[in-house]
């Protein structure tokens, strides 16, 4: 009698995508996305908040903020939004590693170090609830943080506009 394909799986239960994807729900950083609105930008503005602590006086080195109090704060904010870049790109890319592993039909994983790589091809019942887990739940994530790095790429955005303008109406003066 042949065991049953859904309930045998010979991939390391920590290798199990759907493991993966329960750990991360659970992990400190990797849960923000998963919190209530107010949570997750609430999380997201304490980083851009303390990323403060390099960029402004990285930008204070470059722009005195009492000589040229504009073009510091939008230098701080912009070096400031560029830590929650990396973090919030560090986010989609987990949450992407996780929902590719899922919606794969088969299961690459290692026994017992990387020498041993071996291919476990799930069964339909498997592969079809790995896949609605990503349609409902890994999707919604992924689409958040997406919107996440669009209205960060929007502020960027505006920042340089800010800083073109600042340009335009006190221009900095000639180097010696």
């Amino acid at each position: 009698m042949a065991p049953d394909s859904a309930a045998f799986c010979p991939v390391p239960e920590d290798q199990q995508p759907l493991k993966e994807y329960e750990q991360m729900r659970e992990a400190w950083l990797f849960n923000w996305p998963v919190q209530p609105r107010w949570v997750y930008l609430r999380k997201l503005a304490w980083v851009w908040a303390w990323s403060w602590l390099i960029a402004g006086p990285t930008a204070a080195a470059s722009f005195a903020p009492e000589r040229w109090p504009l073009r510091f704060a939008i230098l701080a904010s912009e070096g400031a939004l560029f830590f929650l870049f990396l973090l919030v790109v560090r986010l989609y890319l987990g949450w992407r590693y996780v929902g590719d592993r899922l919606q794969k039909p088969e299961v690459i994983y290692e026994e017992s170090g990387w020498y041993d790589g071996q291919k476990w091809p799930k069964p339909p019942e498997v592969l079809m609830r790995d896949r609605l887990v990503v349609s409902y739940q890994v999707q919604p994530i992924l689409q958040r943080l997406q919107k996440t790095l669009l209205g960060m790429a929007i502020a960027a955005t505006s920042g340089l506009v800010l800083w073109c303008l600042a340009a335009a109406i006190a221009p900095l003066p000639a180097p010696f």
